[in-house]
């Protein structure tokens, strides 16, 4: 389980009266719809407005800012108010964009690996076997994940202005208006295009009007940070009973994760939960407690299933928990707003800088809404998986479990699509194979990786090393040479995945195959 939805019912016992997580209002609730109508002429002005400082938004906002257009990140938040939060997994997937950004380092040295992990008392997993730089699941909470993207959001010269809370907007045809309540008072803010990263309950999707659809799928479950006298065998160790289900996860520091399921206590979230309530859990599914105790943090809350039908209407996107919310079995929620924020923020800068049409922000919905969809699904399954009540449909997961865990290929396949490594894009018809899929990160002849490279921003040309190109790529693009023999020219997008590629020997034939690529992905033929 990692990052989850709704807040209430939690103590935070390392800064009273504030709940790890929540977003505290600065004022009163306002209906977006009786929001006053903003005045553009009156507004000030950027090239985009993001709102919401959580990972989704911390991230866009710093690509946005590196890539030298106006940002400025709003959130309703006060800066200094304390944020610990659910999330606490970064997937390998994530952390090689963490790495394209030049962070993943830093991130993963206050953090702790788990190359393994224990799943139904007798079934382990080895992330250890992912084929990426980061073969490992990287425990560390989401506030260490957002302080890290803050710092550097602010120094690629990104606005935050924490305590500012959006009360409506107005688009239209040359941008986006919206109203917001600060410590100055009510002002206008206007923007070429608005993402709204702000949640759950997102005031940009309700704004917009779209629906939410799905449903709650589970009541009661419950989170703590505390300390062990005999911490498991396991840094990861999850188990489910008749009556429980349990993990409980290393954070490298003497803290653990605990996260549980009750079958006997579905309280309402806004039922206070204590240490006793979490000890009882944890034995029924684990058969101890650990002898747990000093918890900084305990929270109460309940699950959803939903997605909003559309990422984009007009100027106006959606990213993160504002779009897809789900189980958080797998602990991909956080993560996958990260991906939505990778996906959109170098398009967003394409457009802007004249690169590239409008249109080709429609991908960000073709893209990303498959996987939204693909992540429901599969951490609601496991998640039905954990809360098996009959001994007989028990005995059926833990066979399939084992089987999974026993069958390299279905063992492989199932970290490739947690993790994030597995997940492609729609390539088109007659697209080479390759097209649409994550690049690993590669180490060319002059002995630099792929993902160093598009640190730049850029799109990256891989060509053999012995091929003479008759056009040298534009200044959108950075030229590459394969370590080895290898023949396939691949053009790799900002983001890490591949715009195209050719297996054509034909030196002429490929040049003016690359030329229409180039064409389509940075707006500029090659230069002669």
């Amino acid at each position: 389980m990692g990052a989850t939805h709704r807040k209430s019912g939690t103590t935070d016992l390392s800064n009273p009266g504030h709940a790890p997580g929540a977003v505290p209002s600065t004022g009163p609730s306002i209906n977006p719809s009786t929001a006053p109508t903003a005045d553009p002429a009156d507004a000030r002005r950027t090239d985009v407005l993001v709102i919401g400082a959580g990972p989704t938004g911390l991230l866009l906002a710093g690509d946005l800012a590196e890539a030298g257009l106006g940002v400025t990140l709003l959130e309703r938040r006060a800066e200094s108010t304390s944020n610990l939060s659910r999330a606490l997994v970064v997937h390998a997937r994530t952390l090689e964009q963490f790495d394209a950004r030049g962070l993943a380092d830093e991130l993963i040295a206050g953090g702790h690996p788990l190359t393994r992990m224990q799943l139904f008392g007798s079934v382990t997993l080895h992330p250890s076997r992912l084929r990426s730089r980061f073969p490992f699941v990287l425990v560390t909470p989401q506030f260490e994940v957002e302080r890290l993207l803050a710092r550097r959001a602010r120094e690629a010269g990104a606005v935050l202005r924490y305590g500012s809370e959006l009360l409506g907007f107005d688009q239209d045809a040359e941008g986006v208006t919206v109203r917001v309540q600060g410590a100055e008072g009510t002002r206008s803010e206007r923007a070429a295009y608005l993402v709204g990263a702000d949640g759950v309950r997102s005031t940009v999707r309700q704004t917009l009007g779209l629906p939410f659809p799905g449903r709650s799928i589970i009541r009661s479950l419950v989170l703590a940070d505390v300390r062990l006298e005999q911490p498991p065998a396991a840094p990861f160790t999850m188990n489910s009973t008749a009556d429980a289900t349990a993990l409980i996860g290393a954070f490298g520091d003497g803290w653990y994760r605990v996260a549980g399921w009750n079958r006997h206590r579905q309280a309402a979230d806004t039922v206070p939960v204590d240490l006793d309530e979490v000890r009882e859990l944890t034995r029924l599914a684990l058969g101890t407690d650990y002898g747990m105790h000093d918890a900084r943090w305990i929270s109460r809350f309940h699950s959803d299933e939903r997605q909003v039908p559309d990422y984009r209407v007009g100027r106006v996107f959606l990213a993160g928990d504002a779009a897809h919310v789900h189980s958080p079995a797998g602990g991909q929620g956080m993560n996958t707003g990260l991906q939505d924020a990778a996906n959109l923020s170098w398009k967003l800068a394409a457009v802007l800088q004249g690169r590239s049409p409008d249109t080709l922000l429609d991908s960000y919905q073709a893209e990303r809404h498959p996987v939204g969809r693909m992540v429901l699904r599969n951490s609601g399954g496991l998640l039905r998986l954990a809360v098996l009540h009959t001994p007989a449909r028990r005995a059926l997961r833990t066979a399939g479990a084992q089987l999974i865990s026993h069958f390299p290929p279905l063992s492989r396949r199932a970290l490739r699509t947690v993790s994030g490594i597995g997940i492609a894009y729609p390539a088109g018809r007659g697209a080479h194979r390759l097209t649409g899929r994550r690049a690993p990160d590669i180490r060319f002849a002059d002995t630099t990786r792929l993902y160093e490279l598009l640190r730049h921003g850029r799109f990256v040309l891989i060509t053999p090393a012995a091929e003479t190109e008759p056009q040298r790529p534009n200044d959108r693009v950075i030229r590459a040479s394969w370590a080895g023999g290898r023949r396939t020219a691949v053009l790799v997008r900002p983001d890490g995945y591949i715009a195209w590629a050719d297996d054509t020997r034909d030196p002429r034939a490929r040049a003016k195959a690359l030329r229409h690529a180039l064409d389509h992905w940075t707006g500029s033929r090659t230069e002669g």
